[in-house]
Formats: C-alpha cells, structure tokens, sequence
C-alpha cells in the first residue's frame, strides 16, 4: 500500500500547539486520524480551525483490521494517498502504531510500543542497556507493595504501568497511603523513590541518529506538581544543564530500542554526575515543553519535528541562546469561571513573551490530579534558569482565577472559590 512520502497521516485526539501548527503548515499534504471514542475531546472550535483537512474517523468497538481495511477504500479517494506517520499522543500509542503498521506506513513495532509505553518492560530495557534506575517491582495489591517496601523502604512511588502526565501516580510515605487504591482497574508499577535533581530531555531522531538533545529543568518535581507546585519546564540553552552528554545518552537508547526517526522526550535524575534513567516516551512532549525548545534556541520546533516523521532531515539552524519555560497556570477546582486576568494583562509582566489562556468567564471547567491541569499558560524567557523562574513566580503573583462550584440540582451555588498564586 504505498503513498506519497510528502502526505503526512497524524493522530489526533487534542488539539495541541503541534497540531495547530501542522495544520497550518501542511495544508494540502496532511491528513487526520481521529477515533470517534474521543470525539468529546476535540472542541467545536478546534474541529472547525481543522475542517479544510480530510480526516479518517476510527470506529469505536469496530476490530481496527476492518477499519484499515475501510482506511484503504477511503484513502483510495484522496488526492493523494499519506506516506507517513505520527503519532504525538502518548495514550493512543498502542492503537496508533497498530493502525499504521495495517495500513503499511511506517510505525513503532509492538515490541518498541511496550518499551516506550509500559513502566516495566522500559526499565527491563533500560537495564539491558547497562543504565540505571530505580529499584521498581510490578504489584497486585496492598500486600505486594508492603513487601517490595520491607527491601527498599518508604517512600516509594506507585503509578499505572501505563501511566502518563502523573495520572494516578501517588508518592507513598507509608502503609496507610493505599487506603483507596483500585488495584483491580489496572496494572500497577511499585518504585524506589529516587533523590537528586530530576531532569528533562527532549531529541529529533532522523535515519536512527539523535540531531540533538535539549535540557529542560524543572522547578518542581512533577509529583509536588499535582499536588500542587508551581507547574513549570524550562528549556536551558545557556550551559546550565546537567554535566552529562545528553546526545550519546539518547543516541544508546535510540540504537537500542531501534527507533528510525521521531520526537523523544525522556525524564532522568542526576546524582553526583550519576544518571538515572526515569521514562522515555516516543513522541511529542506534552504541555508546551517542545515550543519552550523553539523560543530557547531560536528555531522552528515543530517545523523541524514535522521534516523527521516526513523523512527529511531538518538543518537545525538556530539563533540566540536563552533559557524560556512554559508556566501553566492554576485550575483550582471544579465548577464555572467567574473571573480571570486578561491575556493582555500577562503579557505585560516582563519576560512573558507569549499567554495562552483556556477558558474564559462563564466557561465550566473540571479539575483533575494531572500534571498537564491548568487554565492556560505562559511563555517566560530570560537570561538563566533562576531568571525566568523569578519571573515566573511574579506570573503567578499576579494571575487571579475565582471558579464558583457548579450550581447544586436544586439551583444554590455555593461560595466561589479564588486563587490567587
């Protein structure tokens, strides 16, 4: 089944600055794959800004060789059939690459799935690579836990084999913190609570080789993140990164895994000059981390991760150095917006070069215990790491958001909630 190298197939289940931007971009040569399950996830407005672009909708409870089988009739109707593929969502992983590999473009194998996609097996891989990490065990129940703790002690960390952006994910202090746990809804991952700075690193692979690696730190841990923490990445392009060789770290889990090409982005912990390595995940980062590369660098991001699932080789030609972050701004619970500081207002405070804000007033909105919950975000840039933290913390200073709980069935409305951070 061949196509067009130049057609690029891309799953879409959010909208996103990445498939934003390709839909700008790649106007005539990009089509959607959309799975009709999900369909609640993708806003009327993001529909309408896509609907000039030709998109296949997955059938849910359909088996996917028979939608491959009515991709192919469909695609056989397009101008020109796609030649590649990219998945940028993280929990469409399996389905994703399984629905490319049926309709013959090019795609992750089930093997390289589970690696980049169960906590396990990625650590199993990681450790036959010769790299350390934590101790981890996978567990069943209270009981399991309590005995993986009597080797390694608390606090341990618990979260689904599956897990992403800090979903179910729990720091463990003791016994008593499984109160609550639903061991039977999934499978689950029990881990040595590591020390040391926690890291990010993002990287473009093109024909197998790592173009480059790119440093974010990370004011706080994703774990005190959903807990409450300032939510923040910064891409550091100025030499203050960790004293490691992030390239040929990548590269050795890139030759293993035998990934070809794509986006990788990859979470570690440094000690005394030691590397742990954390998760790796096959595709784009999630918030705005990969546009924080953009602003720190220079360079089109998102243009030159669209060439490596295109097959070409983009030049990486970048500018100025800076540190720049991206700072998600607080939801701080459930209910309907009744007032928000103005875009305008956030682009006045220095350093903030862009504000995205994802609700407006009489917007309902829920919160939920993930690392990717917010009502917007900011772009800040500055001189250093502490700089564009500094600066961030007087976003947050300055950002107001009141939700009021969602009127009761009878119609009172309990007290509004404010945040002021």
């Amino acid at each position: 089944m061949s196509g067009d190298d130049s057609v690029l197939l891309m799953a879409d289940d959010r909208a996103t600055s990445f498939t934003r931007y390709a839909a700008h971009a790649l106007p005539d040569r990009l089509v959607l794959l959309r799975f009709a399950g999900l369909r609640q996830d993708l806003a009327e407005d993001y529909l309408r800004e896509t609907s000039h672009l030709p998109a296949f909708w997955v059938r849910e409870g359909v088996p996917l060789e028979e939608e491959a089988r009515r991709y192919a009739a469909w695609a056989d109707g397009l101008p020109v059939r796609p030649g590649r593929f990219c998945n940028p969502s993280e929990p469409r992983q399996a389905v994703a690459q399984r629905f490319a590999r049926l309709v013959g473009l090019p795609h992750l194998t089930e093997r390289q799935v589970c690696w980049v996609r169960d906590k396990a097996a990625m650590k199993d891989r990681f450790r036959e690579l010769g790299l350390r990490t934590a101790r981890y065990a996978r567990v069943a129940g209270p009981g399991d836990v309590e005995r993986f703790a009597a080797g390694c002690g608390w606090p341990l960390v618990l979260k689904p084999a599956d897990s992403f952006a800090c979903v179910d994910t729990f720091r463990l202090t003791g016994p008593a913190a499984l109160a609550g746990v639903d061991f039977g809804a999934r499978d689950w991952l029990v881990e040595e609570y590591l020390t040391g700075t926690e890291w990010e690193v993002c990287a473009l692979v093109h024909g197998g080789e790592v173009l480059d690696a790119w440093p974010s730190a990370m004011p706080c841990r994703p774990l005190d993140i959903v807990d409450g923490a300032m939510n923040a990445n910064i891409s550091v392009a100025t030499g203050e990164g960790p004293p490691v060789d992030l390239r040929t770290l990548l590269q050795h889990i890139t030759t293993g895994m035998g990934l070809d090409h794509g986006y990788l982005h990859m979470e570690f912990f440094e000690a005394d000059g030691e590397v742990w390595a954390g998760e790796i995940g096959a595709r784009m980062a999630g918030c705005e981390i990969a546009a924080n590369h953009g602003h720190a660098y220079g360079f089109d991001v998102f243009g030159a991760t669209l060439d490596v699932y295109l097959g070409r080789r983009p030049p990486l030609r970048y500018g100025a150095r800076r540190c720049a972050g991206d700072l998600l701004l607080p939801l701080p619970g459930s209910g309907v917006v009744r007032g928000i500081t103005s875009r305008e207002e956030l682009l006045r405070i220095p350093g903030v070069v862009d504000a995205v804000l994802k609700v407006g007033v009489g917007d309902p909105v829920t919160a939920r215990r993930a690392s990717h919950n917010a009502s917007g975000y900011v772009h800040v840039t500055g001189a250093s790491v502490r700089e564009v933290e500094d600066r961030m913390r007087a976003v947050l200073d300055a950002f107001t958001i009141d939700v009021a709980p969602a009127p009761e069935h009878d119609g009172a409305v309990e007290e509004a909630t404010a945040v002021r951070r």
